[in-house]
């Protein structure tokens, strides 16, 4: 949790060069013989598994499994369920499925900021803050501006992070989609940019006033890589995250399709640029899948009434060393940092030995029938991605190996 360990790039670092090593002479070879890369454990600090309340769609069990099947050997859940782990017994209800399930993979659960995630009634910070990652109301933003800075001072307070799912409901409209060029040529209702924007320019200001340490989710607008970048010039404690799905697709390739609806939504190309551009300079710090599983039937319904939300855990490296690394976008180690390193840095969360093998050779058609998740919706379906996933290890521990 934030604050229990140290933990810094170079410590990180000497680990896993330790680690590497260290491996067994069978490994050695097998390894070398078949030209695999080894990386450390990638860290997701933004997944949904849906247990406690919605086991149908994911569990927390089905989520590692798919978390190890991608590489990840740690993830930070978000609070989004039923109960909402908003005081010490939800969080128990939340802490029974992690602690059972045995699948290996380091699950570090969020705390809510508010009861219920309604916003108005600040959760029990304090109790929590032992046994949770990091506070945040994921799915829903913080409407009021001294709810929030009452929010904000409370963390501080505490030495933890406040993640925001920043999102102003007045200027939501209805919409599903981005208002943008898909949305006016089809008709469908669009999401405004400022809809997001507007609540990190309030965010960046309150952070700067209490001396929160404070983490953007799922960035997604042009705007918003803007007002963190100025922010971080003047020193304000921010990192943020951004999705691939972002990096990679627009509102351009959207089609009829629930598996194209995810919140916030695909944005224009020029956001998509921007968003690139934060990457590659340092104002993105880390790329999170904001993995959020839903049943066929809930997908099925189209862009306007399905449910807001796409799996990502198990096509993100593929999706991200294609379309970003292979063609000059990005750098491998420059991926490696987004994926693994800083998520780490930032939220505390150690490596525990953790290193995944991939064979980076391989490719072929994305084909949710193999997903290990529940969840089976992705804007990625039949694209032909490099990268398969060979081996996923966490203290010693094989999580995952592809047979």
């Amino acid at each position: 949790m934030t604050g229990k360990f140290t933990v810094t790039r170079a410590s990180l670092e000497a680990q896993f060069s330790s680690l590497c090593r260290n491996f067994d002479d069978d490994l050695k070879t097998f390894l070398l013989s078949n030209g695999f890369a080894v990386f450390p454990g990638f860290c997701d600090v933004h997944v949904h598994f849906r247990e406690p309340g919605f086991s149908y769609k994911e569990t927390v069990l089905s989520g590692s499994h798919a978390a190890a099947h991608g590489g990840y050997t740690a993830v930070c859940t978000m609070p989004n369920l039923n109960p909402v782990p908003d005081s010490r017994a939800h969080l128990d209800a939340a802490l029974t499925p992690i602690r059972s399930s045995g699948a290996g993979v380091n699950v570090l659960p969020y705390g809510a900021l508010t009861v219920g995630e309604a916003g108005e009634v600040p959760a029990d910070l304090d109790a929590m803050a032992p046994d949770v990652i990091a506070f945040s109301d994921d799915g829903r933003g913080v409407q009021s501006e001294s709810m929030m800075r009452s929010l904000m001072e409370r963390c501080a307070s505490l030495g933890k992070i406040l993640a925001a799912h920043c999102e102003d409901n007045s200027l939501l409209r209805g919409g599903y989609i981005h208002d943008g060029a898909y949305a006016a040529a089809h008709g469908h209702r669009g999401i405004p940019s400022e809809s997001e924007w507007g609540p990190i320019r309030r965010d960046l200001r309150l952070a700067k006033e209490t001396g929160c340490a404070y983490h953007v989710c799922h960035i997604s607008t042009k705007e918003s890589v803007a007002l963190i970048r100025a922010a971080k010039a003047e020193g304000v404690n921010v990192t943020c995250e951004t999705a691939p799905h972002y990096l990679i697709l627009d509102d351009g390739d959207l089609c009829e399709d629930g598996r194209f609806k995810m919140n916030p939504p695909l944005r224009s190309p020029a956001d998509r640029e921007a968003l690139l551009e934060g990457l590659c300079n340092g104002t993105i710090d880390m790329i999170a899948t904001d993995h959020a599983p839903h049943s066929a039937e809930e997908k099925s319904r189209g862009l306007e009434k399905s449910a807001f939300g796409v799996v990502g855990l198990e096509t993100a490296f593929p999706a991200l060393y294609t379309k970003l690394v292979k063609t000059g976008i990005s750098t491998l180690d420059r991926l490696i940092e987004l994926l693994a390193w800083n998520p780490r840095v930032r939220f505390g969360i150690p490596l525990d030995d953790a290193y995944t093998v991939w064979d980076l050779e391989r490719e072929g058609p994305v084909d949710p029938a193999a997903f290990l998740s529940m969840g089976r919706a992705t804007p990625f379906q039949g694209m032909v991605l490099a990268g398969e996933c060979v081996l996923t290890s966490r203290a010693g521990r094989i999580l995952y190996r592809h047979e």
